[in-house]
């Protein structure tokens, strides 16, 4: 009996069957989404608001349709407008992103260059872009040009301020030790204060993604032969206010395009980063 009881005793308790996660179906971007515009669509058609005011949902569908049923080249369709606005805003991305991430590089291994360009480098950044982009246009024409100069000076401020933000951000300590390794400052660079300027960088990137776009509909609205920008002011000027929602749906798309292809190219050149930030460690 006693052998018994011990062997009772002994014996592994019996597994707790795992929990199951309920997923709520209503957390899903996809509902919530379909809910937003159904409800848009009914508040819309249910208090009689007026279609130049605030567009039906299906209103903005139909034109939406409509345009990107058109051919690449039609002077009334979403490819042959949305294809000029893209081309600015990778132009001006790359090249305002470009200088701007060029001169940090080179006021982060020159202190006394950076306290000469900072007060005006704070002056021009100053500056509401929006009331240079009638000069700009004047200056450069009607043309790409233009729109691509606004777009770097929209994009350039954000890459040169997070950039020298992120080599000023590097540890001293990894410095030391590899000036104690006898590293020549390229090599310092290299190892060191690039890599931990690199969020940041991407972190520029991303917000000049977003001005990009805004500058580039800015530099239409001023003055363009084509564009997304000038098809919403013809649109507007037709009281199409479906039409002009249109176009805002497309250049949020090229937005969140151009968003994703961004972070897609951090997660490659930042593989060596952690997600969880409680569990970032620095390694030289």
């Amino acid at each position: 009996m006693t052998t018994a009881l011990l062997s009772s005793e002994a014996a592994p308790l019996p597994a707790k069957p795992p929990r199951v996660r309920r997923i709520n179906p209503l957390a899903s971007p996809r509902v919530q989404s379909i809910t937003l515009l159904g409800s848009w669509e009914g508040a819309v058609r249910l208090f009689k608001v007026p279609r130049h005011l605030v567009p039906p949902v299906s209103d903005i569908a139909i034109a939406l349709w409509r345009g990107l049923a058109t051919g690449p080249f039609a002077k009334d369709g979403f490819w042959y407008h949305g294809g000029i606005t893209l081309a600015e805003i990778l132009l001006g991305f790359f090249v305002g992103g470009g200088i701007g991430l060029a001169i940090g590089i080179v006021v982060s291994q020159m202190p006394r260059l950076e306290r000469l360009l900072e007060p005006y480098v704070a002056a021009l950044q100053s500056v509401p872009k929006v009331a240079v982009a009638p000069i700009i246009v004047v200056w450069l024409g009607f043309g790409i040009s233009s729109k691509v100069m606004i777009i770097c000076l929209l994009t350039f401020f954000p890459v040169l301020v997070t950039s020298i933000a992120g080599f000023k951000a590097v540890d001293p300590d990894r410095i030391d030790l590899l000036r104690s390794l006898s590293a020549t400052p390229w090599q310092i660079f290299r190892k060191a204060k690039f890599p931990s300027a690199l969020p940041y960088i991407f972190a520029g990137l991303n917000m000049a993604a977003a001005f990009s776009v805004v500058g580039a509909v800015v530099g239409e609205f001023v003055g363009a032969q084509a564009g997304l920008g000038v098809l919403i002011l013809q649109m507007e000027a037709q009281a199409d206010s479906g039409g002009s929602f249109a176009v805002c749906v497309v250049l949020s798309v090229i937005g969140i395009a151009l968003t994703g292809a961004l972070r897609r190219v951090q997660q490659r050149v930042l593989h060596w980063m952690p997600a969880d930030a409680s569990q970032r460690t620095v390694n030289v």
